[in-house]
Parts: C-alpha cells; structure tokens; sequence
C-alpha cells in the first residue's frame, strides 16, 4: 500500500490511532442509508474536513472497492484507517466502522428472539430518508466535478447508468467500463486489467447451525459477494433458507431489513442472523465470517492502487471503473429520491437539510442525527 498520511503538525502515530477509531465509531453509529450514502459521508469527513486524501485519490479508492468482493463502504474505511495511521488504522479503522452496528443489531437480535417481532422504526426512517438524499446527492455532484473532465468521461458515466438501470449485473458494468477506459487509451491490446482477486474456496459444511458452521458460511459469502443488500438478500436465501435450512423466508426478510436500518454496513444482517441461529456466539462468529475477508482483500489489493494509477493501461482502466462507479451512485441517488421524497414533511426535512449543507457546511452526521429525530417528532405529533 502507499505510506501512511504524514502530512506537517499530524499527531503522532498513537494519536493518530485514537482519531481513526473515534471518528470510525461516530461514523458506524451515525451513517445510516446503505453503501452510497456512507461513502458519502466519508467523503464530506476525510476529503472536505479532515483532508486525509485528496479527491481524486478518494475516487482511485472507490473504483477499487467496487472490484473486490465484500462491503465497499466497510472496504473504504479499511482503506482510509491504514493511509492515517499504517496497518493498525486499517484494523482499528474497519472494526470501529463494524462495531456500532453489530451491538445495535445483536440488541435488536435479542428484542427479536426474546419476544417474536421487530421494533417499529417507520418515524426514524422517514426523517432520515431525505437527508441521506442530499448527503448523497451532494457527494455525487463533487465526484462528479472531479471525474467528469470531458464529454468521453460523461457518456461513459451515462452509458454505466442506463445499463444498470436496465439490469445488467454491475460488477459487469464495472468490468466493460474499465476495459472501454482502457481501449480508449490505446492500451488494451488484447490484455486485461482487473483488481479483482481470485474468491476464497471456502468450503461450508451442511450442518446444525453453530459458531463455527456460522463463521464459515458468512466468510464465504463475504468472499464471492458482489452488489448490493438486494443481491445478499439472494444469496443469504439460496444458502440459509434453502440448501441449510437455518432460517425462515419471513425470518430472513426481518434480518435484511434490520441490516437496512440500522446504521453502518447493511452486512451487520450476518450479525442478527447469527443471533437467530445460535445466540451470542454465533452473532459473534457470523459477523466475524462476513467482515474478515473485506480486511484480506483491502490487504492484497491495496498496494495495487498506486501502481495501477502509475500505469497508462492499468490506469485508464481503473478511470472507466471510477466513472461507472459514478455513474451507478446516480442510479442509486434517483433511486432514493423515488422512496424518499413520499410526503410534503420528507420534502420539508430534505429542503432544510439541503440548506444547512450547502449554505452553512454543517456536519453530515449533525443532519443525519436531526432528520431522525424530525422524522420521529412530525410522526407523534401528528
């Protein structure tokens, strides 16, 4: 990987270390709205606040994580722990992100086995929504002064976006954008590129469901995963419902959904799974399972980043996955203005996020923390 940020007056190394884990734990307890809104987030916090990474570095990150299996948020701030503070900040980096998340849902993992049923967080979300869209919406429009320099860069955007919202698989989308970067350059001739390492062949045993079938179903599913929470929804459903057995149709939806609300990675889904399963331990071992291979691979395939940068063909290949990376965050973005803009209080909640934002800069989770509690205000005094 490139050296850690040792920027003039920077703390020293242990201080450095309890930064990361601070702000990696507000983020994890704050960042709610899936993968696009915590990269978001991250970016409004270390490119435009912190300044631990330019821009277009921020970017390189973005387009690599999307070429590797896991949690690209999560793989994001692995990526962002260790350029602060070495390989200790890509540890304490990736587990504070985790740990907010995995305490919220082991507790609402227990409310859920101890008494048969969700608890009902429609107020939060419906202040939260419309916020997330405009942290989102304005990270977009950032990337997007950086990315798109010229009509090539726009149209290979658009055409990505059109495509996604057309069906086809994204790691796809990603793969034929960065081969049409790289041919653009004159630099394909007949070789690939790709930052996408060989899956772990890790075997899972059809067995009752205990820590260690748990820790070895989930670290195989985070390392093959590709896409989306939708796409973990299939995949948990062929390997949970179907061929082992461990959980129900209606009990899996209720695990998606917990993984959805809550804040942090929507992967935390392993973590109420594996309470359902086999109780503490197995929350334990399931969450452990599906985050450990993002670590491994943030591993490996970091010290790539700079020397693809460094390389025509290796670096017009990762600008085309860096512009379809864009261009599938804008399918994402009108995708959650459709749910998020329901009703002339979500409208209301967004317009005033929107102008403290843009007007007056103030903190993306300050916004998050105030349209949730606006979202539960308007629902009880209604």
């Amino acid at each position: 990987m490139a050296e850690p940020s040792t920027t003039s007056g920077a703390p020293p190394e242990r201080g450095r270390l309890r930064e990361v884990a601070l702000v990696f734990l507000r983020l994890g307890a704050t960042a709610f709205g899936g993968p696009a809104a915590h990269v978001a987030l991250m970016q409004d916090e270390f490119v435009e606040r912190r300044r631990w990474v330019d821009r277009a570095r921020f970017l390189d990150l973005l387009g690599a994580v999307n070429l590797i299996p896991g949690p690209n948020s999560t793989e994001m701030a692995i990526h962002l722990g260790y350029i602060r503070a070495g390989w200790p900040g890509l540890v304490v980096a990736g587990a504070c992100f985790i740990l907010p998340a995995a305490l919220m849902v082991s507790a609402i993992g227990w409310a859920y086995v101890t008494y048969g049923a969700l608890p009902d967080a429609t107020a939060v979300l419906s202040g939260l929504k419309p916020v997330v869209l405009v942290v989102v919406a304005d990270a977009l429009v950032k990337f997007g002064r950086t990315a798109l320099t010229g009509w090539f860069q726009a149209a290979l955007a658009a055409a990505a976006l059109a495509a996604a919202a057309l069906g086809v698989d994204e790691l796809l989308v990603l793969a034929a954008a960065g081969a049409i970067g790289a041919a653009r350059a004159g630099a394909l001739r007949g070789r690939a590129a790709a930052l996408v390492p060989l899956p772990l062949a890790l075997a899972a045993a059809t067995a009752p469901a205990t820590p260690a079938t748990l820790f070895w179903v989930f670290a195989k599913i985070g390392s093959v995963l590709f896409g989306s929470g939708y796409v973990l929804l299939a995949f948990l459903r062929t390997e949970l419902v179907e061929r082992l057995g461990w959980l129900t149709t209606p009990q899996l939806l209720d695990a998606v959904a917990v993984g959805q609300v809550t804040p942090g990675p929507v992967f935390t889904t392993a973590t109420f799974v594996g309470w359902i399963a086999a109780g503490p331990a197995g929350a334990a071992a399931a969450t452990a399972g599906i985050f450990l291979p993002a670590f491994v691979f943030v591993a490996l395939s970091g010290p790539l980043v700079t020397r693809i940068r460094a390389s025509p063909v290796a670096g017009a290949f990762l600008e085309g996955v860096t512009l379809a990376s864009l261009g599938l965050m804008a399918l994402v973005t009108a995708q959650l203005g459709l749910d998020a803009l329901a009703s002339h209080a979500s409208w209301a909640i967004g317009a005033v996020a929107a102008a403290l934002l843009f007007g007056f800069r103030v903190n993306s989770a300050w916004l998050v923390i105030g349209g949730a509690a606006a979202g539960w205000a308007i629902h009880f005094l209604r």
